[in-house]
């Protein structure tokens, strides 16, 4: 690598000051290797380590480094350029880092989109982020992703390739003949690795824009975070000293790794410590019982709902191994104490954590290892090291320990920005320079924060945040509603769940849930978003100002279903 691009003091990075980029530098928060420079290290120290497993692929160090850079080529002389976007919508394989590790080595930007998107969302982001290709499965689970992208080409002004992964030899002459390629074809042979850095001729900088991940708020449409390499690996660094990782572990990955949670914790944190990471691609507790036993797995942060669905299986097939595991992190929503104290009793073994955390900074605050045991059960951790976390009232001030404010974060991780929405970026921070982040906590005196609450209107459906206005937005127009609400109701697995009040238009029959599922999958809306329970009402509480009053509706869903009123909704 003999090019690099500008210096960093000429890169976009946001509202980082000179003084707060110089100290992360200083500090080991940032560094000068960027993600193709900590692979070849791996690759060059332990060349012949298991790095990934996927339940049918396996690469090492060296094998993972060396596909990477084919990949590279392959893209590079395909066109692509840094600053280019691809988007990869694929599931947790092995082939999702190959890919990864290859846009970064040519400064692509990679924008990773979950495997159970559709036509709408996946459309959005296309447009949204100028995608000029997209990498996805042939198949996957019964649905056709090519197919979906050619659809969605068809009307892009931008995207111009799409490439099938796991096509089999049949099908390679149907794609071809729809100008779709298959992924070996990616793949140059021709060329000894060793001179591919000569052809590629360009060395990415950490401080350049590494990914994409798009999030779900209170509009109706997902925003994208634009991260840097360092960003990212700060928070990852940070965390594997949280954790306590070594070149022992072995992460176990049944989240996204198309999402901030899965490309962190099964990627990038066993990469940094040279440990060894397990992905899973079809999430099932008992396959997830065998897998962890199969891979020795030692480690894992997911939402909550894997956790108590693990457990529930392992009292069923009680000769199940967990002994493996070391720790277990929930994210995503806090985790029940009841939760946390049925797995300190069947895992007596393993530290169980809770962390909280955004797409647009990573780790909020997390519990450590080295915590006491009571802190998961009492709070969702305190702030990483070198970053600052305070609780703030609404001018953004920081309010008195023991009283509600939004959390707010500054550090290292913080991306750099939404994409194309600065006044966005802009009315995140407060006069200090925090990001305020819409969810409502209490900090104690020791700086461990309890997140109670939000003020985005949003449903968190184990782990996976569903914008209520996007699913209002599409029922909108619904034939048979007068008018509509969508909330959030307790569940005791997942969290939350999808409910929606309707009214229904005089002399209509009101939808029944299998009817606004079915409406609202057949205009490209996953179904994880849609309702769960349809709640028949004649008119909407509403405020004096029109404003339909939405904790009277969660609270009535909650008493229906004798269950206390889900976190934020008050």
């Amino acid at each position: 690598m003999t090019e690099d691009s500008t210096m960093t003091s000429e890169r976009d990075l946001g509202r980082y000051t000179e003084e707060q980029v110089d100290e992360f530098y200083a500090s080991g928060q940032w560094t000068d290797e960027n993600f193709t420079e900590l692979l070849r290290s791996r690759a060059e120290s332990n060349p012949g380590k298991v790095f990934i497993t996927d339940g049918t692929y396996a690469l090492t160090f060296a094998e993972l480094y060396a596909a990477s850079q084919r990949v590279a080529l392959g893209l590079h002389r395909r066109g692509l350029r840094a600053g280019d976007r691809v988007a990869v919508q694929l599931p947790n394989w092995a082939a999702f880092v190959v890919v990864a590790a290859a846009l970064s080595r040519i400064g692509v930007v990679m924008v990773p989109i979950m495997p159970i998107y559709r036509k709408d969302e996946v459309a959005h982001v296309v447009s949204d982020a100028t995608i000029r290709m997209a990498i996805a499965p042939a198949e996957f689970k019964g649905f056709d992703y090519v197919s979906m992208f050619d659809e969605i080409r068809r009307e892009s002004a931008t995207l111009e390739s799409i490439v099938a992964v796991r096509a089999g030899d049949d099908a390679r002459d149907a794609l071809a003949a729809r100008d779709i390629a298959v992924f070996e074809d990616l793949i140059v042979e021709d060329v000894d690795v060793v001179d591919i850095d000569a052809e590629l001729d360009f060395r990415v900088h950490p401080d350049d824009p590494f990914v994409i991940v798009y999030t779900s708020g209170t509009t109706s449409r997902p925003k994208g975070c634009l991260h840097t390499f360092n960003t990212y690996a700060s928070g990852a660094r940070a965390l594997a000293v949280a954790f306590g990782h070594t070149e022992a572990d072995v992460q176990f990955g049944p989240s996204p790794i198309t999402h901030t949670t899965g490309l962190v914790t099964s990627v990038l944190i066993p990469l940094m410590a040279g440990a060894a990471t397990h992905v899973m691609a079809e999430w099932s507790p008992v396959a997830g019982l065998a897998e962890i036993q199969k891979y020795g797995c030692t480690a894992a942060v997911t939402a909550t709902t894997f956790l108590q669905t693990l457990l529930a299986a392992a009292d069923e097939h009680p000769d199940a191994d967990l002994s493996s595991l070391r720790v277990w992190t929930c994210a995503g929503s806090p985790i029940p104490a009841t939760v946390v104290e049925n797995a300190n009793a069947k895992l007596p073994t393993t530290s169980i954590l809770s962390l909280y955390g955004r797409s647009e900074n990573l780790t909020t605050t997390t519990c450590q290892v080295t915590d006491d045991p009571g802190r998961a059960i009492t709070s969702d951790g305190a702030a990483l090291p070198g970053a600052e976390v305070k609780i703030v009232g609404p001018d953004g001030l920081e309010v008195p320990r023991g009283t509600e404010g939004d959390i707010a974060y500054r550090g290292p991780s913080h991306m750099i920005g939404y994409l194309n929405r600065p006044d966005a970026t802009a009315e995140l921070f407060t006069p200090e320079g925090f990001s305020r982040s819409g969810d409502l906590g209490v900090m104690d005196a020791d700086g461990f924060v309890r997140v109670t609450g939000r003020t985005k209107d949003i449903v968190i459906r184990g782990g996976m945040n569903i914008s209520v206005r996007e699913v209002e937005d599409k029922l909108a127009n619904h034939p048979d509603l007068l008018a509509l609400a969508v909330v959030g109701m307790p569940d005791e697995k997942l969290g939350e769940k999808v409910c929606c009040y309707v009214v229904p238009k005089d002399g209509h029959e009101p939808p029944s849930v299998d009817d606004l599922r079915s409406y609202l999958t057949d205009r490209g809306v996953a179904i994880q978003k849609t309702p769960e329970r349809v709640i028949v009402i004649e008119e909407l509480p509403m405020t004096a100002t029109g404003k339909i009053q939405k904790h009277v509706l969660r609270k009535k869903v909650a008493d229906e279903l004798n269950q206390p009123t889900a976190a934020g909704a008050q």
